[in-house]
């Protein structure tokens, strides 16, 4: 079975995939709740988890270019998944404001880098180079898998949670990133041609990525659509709420867009980012954002939203295939990981951690009229993906 495993790299991903988000799934709900509940303070437990944020573009980005430099991403992502794996435990021993965050820094450094990593391994090995002898395979079963298995861990952790106490998920969670860490071992490696020396400088593959036009303006439309979604997901729930929803049917609405972002990772996606390309697809989920927070601004009707809701697997499922596969396209080889770092944290992450703090100022001042902005985000990006034809 070994053997097998080794020599089928979409078997190795997708264990991969399903043990690492599986891993997120089990503890992300949790982990804010298990930290507070060892004697810190609500100020305390916002610094906390506010360090760990800034700790996790750091050493994201930080992995990604050492990966690139030494050419060994999955050497690297084995050597992250197992090191989270160790300190999660550390969660178990943990009391106290400054040991928790010691604790949390270390956590949050070492499992950043890990979809980064998986990513650009993953893109590497389903768009291979035309010299390599190997065979492709369709990128939005890799990831779709992980949305999957992100939900199952969801729902399995809430049910043991109930069960046994919260102390249950670090151990669920050190469990399954021992098999990420696993899994990582079964996966291929980046096939590179002869990489320039520019590439390999500390500096230098970062300023070639930043002057190619495709990549800026990719980065610029990702982070304009995906940051407009930094309302949705900090205000929607106390939108519905206020507007009578109930919590039942509020976690239904939240469902119908998880199981959209599964349905076009597996089954949609791909045939769309082909027939429309990778700039057409963009085009279509700057225009779905801009309808999804038109309603949202609009209304609190639950047969509207439940209309809209499953737009999400186009403003983030389907953007994200018409990404992944511009930056397989676009970006020189060598600098795989680099370009995933740049496109998750920098590009990203950081855009809707700020918009996620001017989306808590919108709304307190002009209620769920502060959609309206992030529609204007996606009108915003909307002209940029012709660019990237």
């Amino acid at each position: 079975m070994f053997v097998f495993l080794r020599s089928t790299p979409l078997t190795g991903f997708i264990l991969l995939y399903a043990a690492m988000y599986a891993a997120f799934g089990v503890a992300s709900p949790f982990l804010p709740v298990f930290v507070s509940a060892r004697g810190l303070l609500p100020e305390q437990l916002g610094l906390v988890l506010g360090a760990g944020t800034a700790v996790r573009m750091l050493t994201a980005s930080l992995a990604g270019r050492i990966g690139d430099l030494i050419q060994a991403l999955r050497v690297v992502l084995i050597v992250c998944t197992t090191l989270a794996a160790s300190v999660t435990l550390g969660y178990r021993w943990a009391h106290g404001f400054w040991i928790l965050l010691c604790v949390t820094l270390l956590h949050a450094a070492s499992l950043a880098p890990i979809t980064v990593l998986a990513d650009a391994l993953a893109l590497g090995s389903a768009f291979p180079p035309r010299s390599s002898a190997r065979r492709g395979f369709e990128y939005g079963w890799v990831r779709g898998t992980g949305s999957a298995a992100f939900i199952v861990g969801t729902l399995l952790s809430g049910q043991a949670v109930s069960a046994f106490g919260l102390d249950l998920i670090i151990w669920l969670q050190a469990f399954l990133l021992g098999a990420a860490a696993f899994a990582a071992i079964l996966v291929p490696e980046l096939i590179r041609d002869r990489t320039a020396d520019a590439v390999r400088a500390p500096a230098g593959g970062v300023l070639i990525l930043l002057r190619l036009p495709l990549f800026r303006n990719l980065i610029l439309v990702a982070a304009l659509i995906l940051g407009s979604h930094a309302m949705h997901d900090a205000f929607a729930m106390i939108r519905w709420s206020a507007s009578g929803i109930s919590p039942a049917t509020a976690s239904l609405l939240w469902s119908e867009s998880v199981a959209a972002e599964v349905l076009v990772f597996f089954v949609i996606g791909p045939t769309l980012v082909t027939r429309l390309t990778p700039a057409g697809a963009l085009a279509i989920a700057a225009l779905a954002g801009m309808l999804r927070w038109a309603v949202m601004a609009q209304t609190a009707n639950v047969i509207a939203l439940s209309m809209v809701q499953p737009l999400h697997g186009i403003t983030f499922a389907l953007l994200h295939l018409a990404s992944m596969r511009l930056i397989a396209r676009t970006v020189p080889q060598g600098l795989e990981g680099t370009a995933q770092a740049i496109y998750g944290t920098v590009g990203i992450g950081a855009v809707t951690a700020m918009l996620t703090l001017v989306s808590g100022a919108l709304y307190g001042r002009l209620g769920a009229q502060g959609f309206w902005v992030m529609a204007a985000l996606c009108a915003f990006a909307f002209p940029f993906t012709w660019k990237l034809r």
